[in-house]
């Protein structure tokens, strides 16, 4: 129906867009005549006070208060324990199967927990990683709080994490001992009123932080998975790469951020991942009032929808956009075709964090592991971000031991993949 149309999606109007013009008219130029919008369910499990809800004042300095855990210097400083975090991730994947989007979940949280509070307890990790796993199944569940639903199990859940956020801090209050990190940030901050943030409105934006740390980047790390394994080439480049910053390090030195600017190719395969897999497909707007683009009217409370995967898979701005190539970012984009982190004042603060602990994951899977995906399924399922089918089952071993008898990681729910697969030679 072109760049414009209107339908109904879930019962609301909406106004699609598929246009660069379009999406920085909604985004950028006029994001205050829209504000953001989210599923009813998706809103009462993170909380009504998360960043990505608002606009105006109290939007503006919470979101400073973010973007200040995630700028370079702050990222400088917790890259040897991504370093720890990858590495311990990847050693417990040696010779055994995987399903590659779960564990690139997990590898995600934990990155994401430290961001938000550095060395954090044991007893108190395991228990946020178990009531999270609850919560968010609840984002996208019927808004139906009946005994035994799927969103009365995350409310629960959620007041569980509430409780763990709000024993953490009173005891870093009662201790007053110094902390470098997004939880110290919100605990210094104040609202529009210049009041300090109440635990609700903290624990609302640390949980906002978690969601959108850890579904995004796991699905990035599983399709440059793989891209890679599909194209052979590319991954021994990317190897090649990533085998020469590793020769200039002595044995048990660190990566620095510096040695993440040396990657240019993996960067953009990472790009081109973002482009092709399009994990933010679309973002929801809702108009606050009447507003005229090129002669249509967008009515005051109707939906607004930029359309990303539209405007990513156009060939008038990606030639043949359907082909995996990653030299298409030897030169930038034009302007507003390529927005995988979305636009404007609500663009996510973290993508910074999110592309490097992705460069590090790589660094280390290609220079000490060897995989192979098991089946050939290239269909997409929906969780809600779109992976490859199953969450692609992976071997790995050592890059430098034999292949030792392999072991199943059960999934989620607790079963076990049906996997057949034949004792070939793994993929270099």
């Amino acid at each position: 129906y072109g760049d414009i149309f209107k339908t109904h999606i879930l019962g609301c109007p909406c106004i699609m867009i598929a246009s660069p013009e379009a999406a920085r008219f909604v985004l950028v130029n006029n994001a205050q005549l829209f504000k953001p919008t989210f599923p009813a369910s998706k809103q009462r499990m993170i909380g009504p006070s998360a960043l990505f809800f608002h606009q105006g004042e109290y939007h503006s300095r919470l979101r400073k208060v973010v973007q200040s855990s995630f700028l370079p210097e702050a990222i400088r400083g917790i890259i040897p324990d991504i370093e720890i975090i990858a590495m311990n991730r990847l050693k417990t994947w040696e010779g055994r199967t995987i399903i590659t989007f779960q564990e690139m979940k997990k590898y995600a949280f934990d990155v994401g927990i430290h961001s938000i509070f550095g060395q954090l307890d044991g007893a108190y990790k395991e228990d946020l990683n178990k009531y999270y796993h609850i919560l968010e199944k609840g984002y996208n569940s019927m808004p139906i709080n009946l005994p035994g639903t799927r969103f009365n199990k995350s409310i629960k859940a959620r007041k569980k994490i509430s409780d763990i956020l709000s024993k953490i801090i009173t005891e870093r209050r009662d201790t007053n001992a110094p902390h470098k990190d997004l939880l110290q940030s919100l605990m210094e901050s104040s609202d529009e009123r210049g009041e300090c943030l109440k635990e609700e409105q903290i624990t609302d934006n640390v949980i906002g932080v978690l969601f959108a740390a850890q579904d995004t980047t796991a699905t990035v790390l599983t399709w440059v998975i793989k891209f890679l394994t599909e194209y052979p080439a590319l991954q021994q480049a990317v190897t090649a790469e990533q085998e020469a910053i590793e020769k200039t390090k002595n044995k048990d030195e660190i990566l620095t951020l510096a040695d993440t600017k040396k990657m240019p190719l993996t960067a953009r395969i990472i790009q081109e991942t973002l482009r092709l897999a399009t994990v933010l497909s679309f973002t929801f707007r809702e108009a606050v009032e009447d507003v005229e683009y090129k002669g249509y009217l967008i009515p005051k409370g109707w939906k607004v929808m930029p359309l990303f995967r539209n405007i990513h898979h156009n060939p008038e701005y990606f030639p043949d956009p359907h082909k995996f190539d990653p030299s298409r970012f030897e030169v930038p984009p034009k302007p507003n075709t390529f927005m995988p982190f979305g636009k404007g004042i609500h663009a996510c603060p973290g993508n910074q964090l999110a592309q490097t602990e992705i460069l590090i994951f790589i660094h280390h899977l290609t220079t000490k592991f060897r995989w192979e995906i098991l089946g050939t399924d290239n269909e997409i399922e929906y969780s809600p971000f779109p992976i490859p089918k199953q969450g692609l089952p992976m071997r790995v071993s050592g890059k430098y031991e034999a292949p030792q008898t392999q072991s199943i990681i059960p999934q989620e729910d607790g079963t076990t993949p049906s996997i057949l697969w034949s004792d070939s030679i793994f993929r270099a």
